[in-house]
């Protein structure tokens, strides 16, 4: 299979190009170049893991990409938040999220918990 660690920036775009050949047709799994894909993959994804950590996002940016994404008003997180009043001044950053909030915004809208506890 010939597979090399990717340790570097030169490694790392070296297995970018391989990988690249396959996106247009990935390979059937449990096959040669199906196996070869998957390693590629896995060697690229802890490469960037390390290298292009992803942080948690903003618990208020994570409310409002729900809200955008499901076409959601203030009226539709006062169940989960509170009055209207409350829900602009949590959106407004102005009232911090209880952990009643959190709950209730993570089952009431399917937001992740984690997106909503913060780093």
């Amino acid at each position: 299979m010939n597979i090399r660690p990717v340790r570097n920036r030169k490694d790392y775009k070296a297995a970018l190009r391989e990988l690249s050949a396959y996106f247009d047709r990935e390979p059937e799994p449990g096959s040669q170049d199906g196996d070869r894909f998957e390693v590629l993959a896995t060697l690229v994804e802890a490469y960037e893991a390390t290298r292009f950590p992803v942080g948690a996002p903003d618990p208020i940016e994570a409310i409002r990409f729900r809200m955008e994404q499901g076409g959601l008003t203030v009226k539709d997180l006062v169940p989960s938040i509170g009055k209207p009043n409350r829900v602009y001044e949590v959106l407004n950053r102005r009232r911090g999220l209880t952990l009643d909030m959190i709950r209730n915004l993570h089952r009431n809208l399917g937001i992740p918990a984690e997106s909503l506890i913060g780093a």
